[in-house]
């Protein structure tokens, strides 16, 4: 997953999405100008940060790969499975909950932001279609990943073997440890399967959201699956992390577009 830096915003990008001349980058946390504990590219909107700054750190990430902020479209995300179908900027219109967006149309830049969740980008080259997908481990258990393929088969006639799917930098493994609660509704959901993905460690129970996104795309039909192997929570002077900086961090970004 090669590295680029545009105006000292720095992001990452998929080689199977670069190959078809996609526009996509999951945008790290330099080359903003927000201070600490949101320091410096922070894109969330909802974690304490002014407005203004915020509202410049995202100009400067769309710029950098060369979108216009005005052909984004975003969601409120609540870790649900809830699929919404873009048809146009979100513009001025109200924001909805959602957890996976998709769109066929040119015009319009899917936007999401993440401090340890899952960014999965979707790529349907035979019907140019594209969706990104917001999956932490009740994302996870709600199948979000499940819904969004599904829903791209039903409105674009996406064939899943023919979608490509890239997993971008989120808390991996090692970092990932969660509550017994947390596995037992990880094993509900995912069944024997589940035990895959869990790791026991230093006397807690790891997750490993990598493994389960793969997964659940696998399951889904898809084959073409690149991983980014990136942890957010090992590396915060690249990316913000909610588990690493106690709560107290911004967002970084996600975004994939069909403009050329």
């Amino acid at each position: 997953m090669p590295f680029h830096d545009s105006g000292g915003v720095r992001y990452f990008t998929f080689d199977s999405l670069d190959a078809y001349g996609l526009r996509h980058g999951v945008v790290g946390r330099r080359g903003g100008v927000s201070p600490a504990p949101w320091k410096s590219l922070n894109l969330g909107g909802t974690v304490g940060d002014a407005p203004k700054r915020v509202a410049e750190n995202r100009r400067r990430a769309f710029d950098a790969l060369g979108l216009r902020l005005s052909s984004a479209f975003d969601v409120w995300q609540v870790h649900s499975a809830d699929i919404v179908l873009a048809e146009e900027p979100r513009a001025s219109q109200p924001i909805v909950q959602a957890d996976a967006i998709l769109t066929r149309r040119q015009g319009v830049t899917l936007f999401m932001r993440f401090a340890d969740c899952v960014p999965v980008l979707l790529f349907d080259p035979a019907r140019r279609a594209v969706g990104l997908v917001h999956a932490g481990w009740l994302g996870t258990v709600r199948r979000t990943l499940s819904a969004a393929i599904r829903a791209m088969v039903q409105s674009f006639g996406t064939k899943p073997e023919e979608l490509l799917a890239g997993i971008g930098p989120s808390i991996g493994p090692d970092h990932y440890a969660v509550r017994e609660d947390v596995v037992g509704q990880i094993r509900s959901s995912l069944g024997p399967s589940a035990e895959n993905h869990l790791r026991a460690r230093d006397g807690s129970v790891h997750l490993d959201l990598w493994s389960a996104s793969r997964a659940l795309l696998e399951a889904e039909g898809v084959r073409k699956i690149e991983v980014a192997g990136l942890c957010t929570a090992c590396d915060t002077a690249e990316w913000f992390s909610h588990r690493a900086e106690a709560g107290k961090t911004g967002r970084f970004g996600a975004v994939i577009s069909l403009e050329t």
